[in-house]
């Protein structure tokens, strides 16, 4: 249905949860003779009402269930005092009772504390850590185990850091968690926060492998993103479209080719009042940069906002590719560049699909923008302060750069520099070994980051 009406569109998403439950069947207004009890006015009082039965209505409880999977879950019960449904009374306020939750700006000493703590109530870590600190087999505890618990200690899976038990899987290690509340705050952190980026399954799961563990945690963490509310209102679809496709030459390195392009037409923010951004995005590496500007800047400010964000951080390009944005066209911008040797690379006007790299990245910047700022470009994080898009973008083109994508089966990070930058979340590893820059063998693992995406982008053409 095409429409402009905001109304219409606002009813399309909400029958969206009843689709293939329910088929919608046009009538004519003509046809429509019977009484439609929304269009009347409503009652004075529901005891005028000749269907209201007192007697009745004192025997049902009404129960509200408010839901918030990203803070915890409360559930109230309201019923009427004097046993009747009077319309004056149905604001009254019924008894709330929280769940115990914990904040997730509490990731450190207190989580693990609590974390300890949950262990002594869970019957299966109790008697893995028992069996752990024995440094013995014991056939009588290996039976109270359930099958995956058995599973995973029989293939000497856990291991123990400073009393908290530790789950390893391939190359990587994970905190074990079991309190439902302690699980609540992990996936908050692993999807929900700007620095997070409300990221896909794929690569929320990747992120997530590495910071918490408990049973069945890959199904779970599944049912959270695909749940989403923020996703599903934001995600677009894509398909592939008909036609000759022609392929751009590949680079073979980092910063080697630089797709740019606009976002315009945003709400202005931040202290320079910035009103549109100019997006890089690294065709080698996939990394992303996103640089606030203004619409109305010219030629020479663009030059000298690519000149800081580029030459200073990555070098000098050897391909350029972009719109014919009167700005990239200029002469400025033209000579500057034919001074430093790159080669400028315009695609035919109105055929965006050209530059298919930097308008994809700009749809995955505008997602999760619109995932974090749906009203008025602003964001009111969990402590009440508000930010606007300007002061979000950093967190979240960190997310975008530590996330790992598709085509080279590295986060950007990784194939631009060899390592991933560290996130909040990321001090839930305590005590575990991690790879330095500075260790011998960094060269051999960031050249073989390079290859690996070398190949993948090969095979994706």
């Amino acid at each position: 249905m095409k429409t402009t009406n905001r109304h219409m569109l606002r009813w399309q998403i909400a029958i969206q949860e009843y689709r293939g439950n329910m088929t919608i069947i046009y009538k004519e207004g003509k046809s429509h003779t019977n009484a439609d009890g929304l269009s009347r006015w409503p009652l004075d009082n529901v005891k005028s009402n000749p269907a209201y039965d007192p007697e009745v209505a004192a025997k049902i409880p009404i129960h509200f269930m408010e839901v918030d999977r990203r803070k915890n879950f409360r559930f109230s019960e309201w019923a009427p005092e004097s046993g009747t449904l009077d319309s004056g009374n149905t604001d009254s306020e019924g008894t709330e009772t929280p769940i115990l939750g914990i904040s997730s700006s509490e990731l450190h000493n207190e989580f693990f504390s609590a974390v300890l703590k949950s262990y002594a109530k869970h019957k299966q870590c109790g008697i893995l850590l028992q069996l752990l600190q024995k440094k013995y087999r014991s056939p009588e505890l290996e039976s109270q185990l359930e099958e995956t618990w058995l599973r995973a200690y029989k293939d000497n899976k856990f291991f123990l850091i400073d009393g908290l038990l530790y789950h390893r899987e391939k190359n990587t290690s994970a905190l074990t968690v079991v309190d439902r509340d302690h699980i609540s705050v992990i996936l908050k952190e692993c999807h929900d926060c700007p620095y997070m980026g409300h990221m896909s399954e794929y690569r929320t799961k990747e992120r997530g492998a590495s910071k918490a563990w408990w049973p069945k945690w890959e199904q779970e963490l599944g049912e959270y993103i695909n749940t989403c509310e923020r996703c599903q209102k934001a995600n677009r679809k894509h398909g592939k479209k008909y036609g000759l496709l022609q392929h751009i030459e590949e680079p073979k390195h980092p910063s080697e080719t630089i797709n740019m392009d606009w976002v315009t037409g945003l709400v202005p923010g931040g202290k320079g009042n910035y009103n549109a951004c100019l997006i890089l995005v690294d065709r080698f590496s996939k990394s992303m940069r996103c640089l606030p500007c203004h619409k109305e800047d010219t030629a020479m400010d663009t030059a000298l906002l690519s000149w800081n964000e580029i030459i200073s951080t990555c070098g000098v390009p050897k391909i350029i590719i972009s719109d014919r944005d009167p700005k990239f066209t200029s002469e400025f911008w033209t000579n500057l560049y034919e001074m430093l040797g790159t080669k400028l690379d315009f695609y035919t006007a109105y055929h965006p699909q050209t530059d298919g790299l930097a308008e994809r990245m700009i749809q995955t910047m505008e997602d999760i923008l619109r995932r974090f700022c749906s009203y008025g470009m602003e964001y009111k994080d969990h402590e009440g302060y508000t930010h606007d898009w300007v002061t979000l973008l950093p967190a979240l083109q960190l997310a975008y750069n530590t996330s790992q994508h598709s085509t080279t089966g590295k986060t950007p990070a990784v194939a631009e520099k060899g390592w991933n930058p560290l996130l909040p979340v990321d001090h839930l590893k305590k005590n575990l070994l991690t790879i330095h820059p500075t260790d011998k063998d960094f060269h051999d693992i960031w050249k073989g980051a390079c290859d690996t995406a070398a190949k993948c982008i090969a095979e994706a053409k």
